[in-house]
C-alpha cells in the first residue's frame, strides 16, 4: 500500500494554496461557533465534565482530516454517541466520579481499536447489515429519548433512566423540585433558536448578505443564545435562584496519555464499545457520501474506518470520550465554503484557542441552554412518516423499523439495534429461500421471454421454460427442486425443461446437489433438462462438479 493512500491529505495538501486557505479558515471559524456550544452540550449529555468536549474537539479533528477521504465530513462528539455513552457507564460507575471519565476515554479508545481492525480488515460494507429501516427505527427512538433526557435541565429537576419508561417515573416523580427560572431561560433561548431558525437567513439576506454567507451565519444562532443567555444568569444572579450553570471549566491543553484500563473494564465495555463504533460508523459515512456526491468525490469507506478510528483514538488519549461524523456540523462546514480538510485542523485550532483562554466566559452558562440545544438538534432526525411510507412499500421492514423503535424506546439502545439487525437478516433469508420462480414465454417477434401470468406470450406445450430470479444455494435450492417437479406432474406432453439462469451469480454445494436431483428425476420421466444464460462464475462451478 502506498503512503498516500493511508495518508490521503498528502495528496490535498501538495496542491494547497492561500486561496483555499481563506475560504477553509472563514468556515473554520463558523463551524467552531457551532461546535464551542455542541461540545459543551454532548459532555453533558454523555455525563462527563464540559471540557472533556472540548478535548474531544481538537486532536480528533486533526487526525480525521488527515486520514479521511472526504472533505466535508466534520467530526466531533454527537448526539446519539453520547447518549450510548452515558448508557454503557450507568451501570458500571456513578457520573461524576474518576471510574466513570475512565470508562469514557476506555471507550473511545476500544472504539478507535474496532474501527481501525475493521478498516484494515476491509470491512467498510459493514453498512450493508444496517438496513434503512432499522437505522430510522433506531435514530427515531434515540431522539426522542435524548430529547426526554435533557427535560431535567430545562426543569430545574432530576431525573435518570435510559428508556422511556424509567425516564417518564423519575420525571414525574421529581416535578415537584420544578424551577421557574431554570424553565424561563430554557423556553426562552428555544423560542430564540427556533426563531432564528426560520427567519434569521432571509433578515440577513434583507441586510445585503449573499444566500450562502445568510445560511452560515444562520447556522451559528446557538452561540448567540449562549452568550445571551450567560448575560441574563450573570446580570440577574439566577444562579442563586436555583438556575444549574456549567461552573468553573478548566483552561488550558489536555493532558496526553493512556492509562491501561483494567482487563474488566475492557470485558464490560466491549460490547457498547462495538455499537457505539458502528453506529457511529454508519453516521458518518451516511453524512460523508451524501455530502460527496453533491461535490462529486469519492468517499472510501474503507479508510473512513481507519480515520474514525484515529480520530477516536485521539480522544482517548487526550481524555475525551468516543466521536464521529456530525450532520449539522458537516452541513454548515459545506455551506460555510470548505475546500479541504485543512477546515478541521483550522477548526481544532480555533477550538484550542478557546480552550486556552475563553473557557472563563461560560462558567454562568445555564445547563438549561444546552439541554435546549441538544433537543431542537435531534428532534430533527425524529421521522414517523418514514413507517407509514414504509408500510405502504414493505410491511416486513415497517415491522422491523417499528420493532427496533419500540426495543429502544422501552428497554435499551443496544437491544433495539440487536433486535433490529437480527429482523432484518431474518427476513432477507426468508426472501433469498421464497424466490421468485416464472414459466416464461417468447414475447411474439422477439427473443425477449417474459411471465407468462403477466404477458402474452408463446409457447411449445413439449417445452417449458422456467426462470428463478435469486442466487441458488442452500436456502432456496430446495424450493426449486419441488416447484420444478411439481410443475413436470402437471405438464405431461413435456419433454424439455428449460431452466433460466440470467438471476443466478451465485451456487452453492447444496444448489448443485439439487440440480443433480432434478436432473435425475427429469430423466427417469423421459425429460431434458437444460441450463441457459448461466454467468461465468456459475459455469466454473459446474464445471468443476462435473
Amino acid at each position: 500500500m502506498k503512503i498516500a493512500d493511508l495518508i490521503p491529505a498528502l495528496a490535498w495538501l501538495r496542491e494547497y494554496n492561500k486561496g483555499q486557505f481563506a475560504q477553509d479558515a472563514t468556515a473554520a471559524f463558523i463551524v467552531t461557533m457551532l461546535l464551542i456550544p455542541q461540545s459543551l452540550a454532548y459532555a453533558m449529555l454523555a455525563g462527563v465534565p464540559p471540557e472533556v468536549g472540548l478535548y474531544a474537539s481538537i486532536l480528533p479533528l486533526v487526525l480525521c482530516a488527515l486520514f479521511g477521504t472526504s472533505t466535508s465530513l466534520s467530526v466531533g462528539p454527537v448526539a446519539v454517541a453520547s447518549l450510548m455513552t452515558a448508557t454503557s457507564l450507568g451501570a458500571i460507575a456513578e457520573q461524576g466520579s474518576a471510574s466513570y471519565l475512565t470508562g469514557a476515554i476506555t471507550l473511545a479508545l476500544l472504539s478507535g481499536a474496532i474501527l481501525i481492525a475493521m478498516g484494515a480488515m476491509k470491512l467498510g460494507m459493514i453498512t450493508q447489515f444496517l438496513s434503512h429501516s432499522v437505522i430510522s427505527g433506531f435514530i427515531s427512538a434515540s431522539g426522542i429519548i435524548i430529547a426526554l433526557s435533557q427535560l431535567k435541565h430545562v426543569f430545574g429537576i432530576q431525573s435518570e433512566g435510559d428508556n422511556l419508561v424509567t425516564q417518564l417515573q423519575t420525571l414525574f416523580a421529581s416535578l415537584g423540585e420544578f424551577n421557574l427560572p431554570t424553565f424561563v431561560v430554557g423556553i426562552s433561548v428555544m423560542a430564540f433558536l427556533l426563531l432564528a431558525r426560520r427567519y434569521a437567513r432571509p433578515l440577513l439576506m434583507a441586510l445585503g448578505l449573499s444566500s450562502t454567507t445568510a445560511a452560515s451565519l444562520a447556522k451559528t444562532a446557538p452561540i448567540l443564545g449562549v452568550l445571551l443567555s450567560l448575560g441574563v444568569v450573570f446580570g440577574y444572579d439566577l444562579n442563586a435562584q436555583g438556575v444549574a450553570i456549567t461552573g468553573h471549566i478548566p483552561a488550558g491543553l489536555p493532558s496526553l496519555g493512556v492509562t491501561l484500563p483494567s482487563l474488566e473494564l475492557i470485558k464490560s465495555l466491549a460490547l457498547p464499545a462495538l455499537m457505539i463504533s458502528i453506529i457511529g460508523y454508519v453516521e458518518s459515512i451516511s453524512v460523508g457520501k451524501t455530502l460527496g456526491a453533491k461535490r462529486r468525490e469519492k468517499v472510501k469507506p474503507n479508510q473512513e474506518l481507519i480515520a474514525l478510528g484515529a480520530a477516536n483514538l485521539a480522544s482517548g488519549v487526550s481524555g475525551g470520550f468516543p466521536v464521529t461524523g456530525g450532520f449539522s456540523r458537516s452541513v454548515v462546514n459545506v455551506s460555510a465554503g470548505a475546500k479541504t480538510p485543512m477546515t478541521g485542523i483550522l477548526t481544532a485550532l480555533f477550538m484550542l484557542l478557546t480552550l486556552l483562554f475563553f473557557t472563563p466566559l461560560f462558567y454562568y452558562l445555564p445547563k438549561a441552554v444546552l439541554a435546549v440545544s441538544i433537543t431542537i438538534s435531534i428532534l430533527q432526525l425524529v421521522d414517523f412518516n418514514d413507517f407509514l411510507r414504509l408500510y405502504r412499500f414493505s410491511k416486513k421492514e415497517a415491522f422491523a423499523l417499528l420493532t427496533t423503535f419500540l426495543a429502544v424506546l422501552l428497554v435499551s439502545m443496544e437491544t433495539g439495534i440487536i433486535l433490529g439487525v437480527t429482523l432484518s437478516l431474518l427476513f432477507f433469508l426468508w426472501h433469498t429461500s421464497h424466490p421468485h420462480i416464472a414459466v416464461v414465454g417468447r414475447l411474439p417477434g422477439t427473443q425477449n421471454f417474459r411471465n407468462v401470468k403477466r404477458f402474452d406470450v408463446e409457447t411449445d406445450p413439449q417445452i417449458i421454460t422456467v426462470r428463478i430470479d435469486e442466487n441458488l444455494f442452500f436456502a432456496n435450492a430446495r424450493v426449486l427442486e419441488d416447484y420444478i417437479l411439481s410443475l413436470v406432474s402437471q405438464h405431461k406432453d413435456v419433454e424439455h425443461l428449460i431452466l433460466m439462469c440470467t438471476a443466478i451469480n451465485m451456487i452453492d454445494a447444496s444448489a448443485l446437489d439439487s440440480l443433480e436431483t432434478i436432473d435425475d428425476r427429469l430423466q427417469s420421466a423421459g425429460i431434458t433438462l437444460h441450463l441457459s444464460e448461466i454467468k461465468g462464475p456459475v459455469m466454473d462451478k459446474l464445471i468443476k462438479s462435473s
